[in-house]
């Protein structure tokens, strides 16, 4: 084989070398076949069929893009091509740009309307557009044509399933099952069916049947840890995984969840790998979790670099985590859009919405918390208070908790707090949606946004009459079936409005909701009992690693530098986290025992009064301490803040102007670290400083339970008389009381 082809010799050698070539790729030998192709296209660039041909290799061995620049120039050299098209569109498809091939997936059937595995692709295709019922009707149109057609009446199933159609679904894929007992695909269709259909052990079982028949089949490998995550069995998962990885090294997919199992079994390094494969195999949340999780180890090597490439993804709407871009302080308009294509994602399969709510109001406004964080988690802890004393001649408070009881004093005393609580975690959105719109609830409340355990299809529904998100995310949902955002003028200002869908509602003082009535240990630690030093400031920082960025690190070691006998005192992490916290400390060419770490207390009592063996609780950015920020000041110890541009970084301001500590603000990292040395220098200014915050700690707003309770009530009813008006959601501002 020469390594080239004259560019204008012998259309014969031209054809001789291109059927060489189709052999090779037949028999599988595509490095011989791609040797083929790449001299063909050195002599003649518009060479259709091996255009057509390597990109039919490159989509094979996983690279799109290049497959699709390929198809790009085929359709160049021949735009009638039905067979490129066809493919061009399936190469969208695996890009996730589904808009632009249905369009491609029109071209094909204008040309060939009677194209049975056109119609089905475009079903397909229609399916991940959420176009449910358009796509059932592709896959009726493929069966007229050929009645036993079997990806047709495939993924007929599914659409019905989709549709919540279970029976006709499962008639559907039985007969399928019973059609073709010895075809993998067969089982694998109707087991993603039982899976959604909430019957995981029977989809187990149709897994393993597919893998019996087939043992490579690597979409009866993935749903099978699909299934065992479902059912808990983590040892299974990861065995599972390695089974897939085992048949084909190059499975995103199966790399992503074993990188999710290991983290979860505290094999960290094994999982940053993982994850890293996945990512260089461009599975779609490999970066995310990969970036979240370096953060985690406080590894901040590669931290522009991870930055760099989530822009990127996010500029070109693809998706995002949302947490990640709010964690590393994007720009708000970037966090915009990665909250929209998260959502996008998640609600684009819907078979249908609600017809909008007629709930009028009867005696009371009812109001449903919905939480996946009703355990032993700070959500629970800063929201218990207000569920207490909500009014309950005016409200009638119910609880759907997402996830199950853990057993906690948390989980107890929320339970209490409400008059009518749901534990709904085994069912299904649609199912806990109904109850919603059964109940008659007026305003639910998300405590979640998209975090840990969210479930936003539930609203998606939109089984109430008005929907707000609220204190368990720091940004917008990106939905449009969320109506409002609870949260005050310091940390989200209406300027902030064209970054997000929700309307914006100011409380008067700072929206995040206190527990008041927290006791501290009346046995106070001593220092040394705490392993700090008995002299010298005492520095503190309680956030998660995750919160830590090179930066503020920065600071907080020239500060150790500069106050002589200091210590930076940090909650206990896992083991990489402290290593390479240390070993960054030594970098900045601080002593690694100068950073203490603090072993979990179990007792929310024994963790504020651990509070006092500190001096100065130093605020991070650009993701500001929330909750961690509330103890402090709850138990008398004074935070330095420095303010952000997005609402996560301007929280720890809201809290100390509702503390009567404005002076402890900074706008900029130099006056924050300015203000830090100067308080941990001047003994007698930082008593002053927390003689004022323990004289106002009784009266002032952060803390006071009952004005909170007046504002965030008095929020609800507006939103109420907006809708009761016919009004669409407008943002507006609550008055104080009293």
């Amino acid at each position: 084989m020469p390594e080239s082809l004259p560019s204008t010799g012998d259309d014969a050698i031209v054809a001789e070398a291109a059927e060489h070539a189709l052999k090779f790729q037949n028999l599988g030998m595509l490095a011989e076949a791609e040797k083929f192709y790449t001299a063909i296209l050195k002599a003649r660039p518009d060479h259709f069929d091996a255009l057509h041909r390597l990109a039919v290799m490159r989509q094979q061995q996983g690279d799109c893009a290049e497959a699709l620049r390929l198809l790009g120039e085929a359709l160049k050299a021949n735009s009638r091509s039905a067979d490129s098209l066809h493919r061009f569109s399936a190469v969208l498809d695996g890009l996730d740009r589904h808009g632009q091939s249905l369009a491609t997936h029109h071209k094909v059937l204008a040309m060939q309307r009677d194209r049975g595995e056109a119609l089905v692709n475009r079903g397909i295709t229609l399916i991940r557009l959420g176009r449910t019922q358009e796509a059932l009707a592709d896959f009726d149109a493929a069966l007229r044509i050929d009645g036993k057609d079997f990806n047709a009446r495939l993924n007929r199933g599914g659409a019905l399933g989709h549709l919540g159609r279970t029976q006709e679904a499962l008639e559907v894929l039985d007969g399928l099952v019973a059609d073709h007992g010895d075809n993998p695909d067969a089982f694998v269709g109707r087991g993603v069916a039982l899976m959604r259909f909430h019957r995981v052990q029977d989809a187990l079982a149709d897994f393993d049947r597919a893998i019996e028949i087939k043992p490579d089949h690597s979409i009866a490998l993935y749903n099978r840890i699909v299934a065992l995550m479902a059912l808990a069995r983590q040892d299974e998962v990861l065995e599972a995984c390695n089974r897939a990885l085992a048949v084909d090294p190059r499975n995103a997919e199966a790399l992503y969840v074993r990188g999710t199992t290991l983290w979860s079994f505290g094999r960290l390094e094994e999982s940053l790998d993982s994850f890293e494969q996945a990512w260089a195999l461009n599975h779609s949340r490999a970066l995310t979790m990969l970036a979240l999780y370096r953060a985690t180890i406080a590894d901040w090597t590669r931290a522009d670099e991870l930055a760099q490439a989530l822009h990127q993804r996010i500029a070109a709407g693809e998706f995002v985590y949302p947490f990640i871009p709010v964690l590393l302080g994007f720009h708000p308009s970037e966090q915009l859009e990665a909250a929209a294509s998260c959502v996008r994602a998640g609600v684009a399969t819907m078979p249908k919405h609600f017809a909008p709510s007629t709930c009028a109001r009867s005696d009371r406004l009812r109001i449903a918390y919905v939480s996946a964080d009703f355990r032993q988690h700070a959500v629970a802890w800063s929201i218990a208070e207000l569920l207490e004393r909500h009014d309950r001649t005016r409200f009638e408070i119910i609880g759907i908790s997402l996830c199950p009881n853990d057993g906690s004093q948390a989980r107890a005393r929320i339970v209490r707090s409400f008059e009518c609580f749901h534990d709904v975690t085994c069912e299904t959105e649609d199912e806990i949606a109904t109850l919603l719109r059964e109940i008659g609830v007026h305003i639910a409340i998300d405590l979640n946004g998209p975090t840990q355990g969210a479930r936003p299809r539930i609203f998606a529904y939109r089984p109430a009459p008005v929907q707000a998100v609220y204190l368990g995310y720091a940004g917008t949902t990106g939905a449009d079936f969320m109506d409002y955002i609870l949260a005050d003028e310091t940390a989200l200002p209406f300027d902030q409005q064209p970054f997000f869908t929700e309307r914006i509602v100011h409380l008067p003082d700072c929206y995040h909701a206190n527990d008041g009535t927290r006791q501290m240990a009346s046995q106070m630690p001593t220092r040394s009992e705490l392993g700090l030093p008995t002299d010298g400031v005492v520095f503190c920082c309680f956030n998660k690693a995750s919160k830590l960025s090179a930066p503020i690190f920065d600071i907080w070691m020239r500060l150790l530098a500069q106050v002589s006998g200091s210590v930076l005192w940090l909650s206990e992490t896992n083991e990489l986290a402290q290593a390479n916290l240390q070993r960054e400390a030594t970098a900045r060419g601080i002593a690694p025992e100068r950073l203490v770490f603090a072993a979990y207390a179990h007792r929310i009592e024994d963790h504020l009064a651990r509070h006092r063996g500190a001096d100065l609780f130093l605020d991070t950015l650009p993701y500001n301490a929330h909750s961690t920020a509330c103890d402090a000041l709850y138990a008398g110890l004074p935070v330095i803040t420095c303010m952000d541009a997005a609402f996560a970084g301007r929280v720890g301001a809201s809290m100390l102007k509702a503390a009567g500590l404005p002076e402890l603000v900074t706008t900029s990292l130099a006056d924050y670290e300015a203000l830090a040395l100067k308080l941990a220098t001047d003994r007698q200014l930082l008593s002053s400083i927390r003689r004022k915050l323990e004289a106002n700690r009784p009266t002032c707003p952060l803390f006071d339970g009952d004005r909170f309770r007046r504002h965030i009530e008095a929020a609800y009813e507006t939103m109420w008389d907006i809708h009761q008006r016919g009004d669409s959601p407008r943002s507006f501002r609550v008055e104080r009381i009293g």
